[in-house]
């Protein structure tokens, strides 16, 4: 008779260590749901005040950034308000302040992919956008990022559900934001230095 030693072998131990994770899993996946549906339906409600925070300066573009960048699907403009705060302020500074608060603005599309309930899974653009991420990983994210486009959110949710790790999912997404947030803030610095020589 062959006896199984449960301390040796570990396959009498893994089901409890397993249960305990997939309940704080459970638990971590309704918390970043209720926060993403939270955030997305505190965004489109105070939309028109989020455009006063540019009284503040580089943290009033972090903080517009972040916000316009923490939605889920339903859009808010933040990469014509860096256009316009390129225009007024040091359009690196500018990029940098954008860039951070949008990289964090899209944790909630990459915590909606973790909750596993992400809204477009079923969609066309997920389907596309899944293969890619699988096969490209962080430089999906980083593509994503640098091209204004509207599935970056579905990008998100993608490398979440596929449980990138997240600093990598930061590191690639600022990166790509960064790119995009600079040349948006010289264009709206270069369109304004053009219209106030004339």
């Amino acid at each position: 008779m062959n006896s199984v030693d449960p301390d040796q072998s570990g396959n009498i131990a893994a089901p409890r260590q397993s249960r305990l994770s997939g309940w704080k899993l459970t638990l971590a996946r309704i918390a970043a749901l209720l926060f993403v549906i939270g955030i997305t339906i505190t965004i489109f409600i105070f939309r028109t005040q989020v455009h006063q925070l540019q009284m503040l300066g580089y943290p009033g573009i972090f903080l517009v950034s972040l916000l316009s960048n923490a939605t889920i699907i339903l859009p808010v403009p933040g990469v014509l308000f860096t256009s316009l705060m390129g225009a007024v302020f040091n359009p690196v500074l500018v990029a940098l302040a954008a860039a951070s608060g949008a990289t964090l603005g899209e944790l909630s599309g990459f915590l909606a992919g973790f909750s596993g309930q992400a809204v477009a899974e079923k969609t066309k653009a997920y389907q596309r956008i899944e293969p890619w991420m699988q096969r490209y990983g962080h430089w999906t994210i980083l593509v994503l990022a640098f091209v204004p486009n509207p599935f970056f959110d579905i990008g998100g949710m993608v490398a979440g559900a596929m449980k990138m790790p997240v600093w990598r999912f930061l590191l690639f997404c600022w990166i790509g934001k960064f790119g995009k947030m600079l040349l948006f803030a010289y264009g709206g610095a270069s369109i304004f230095g053009f219209f106030s020589s004339e």
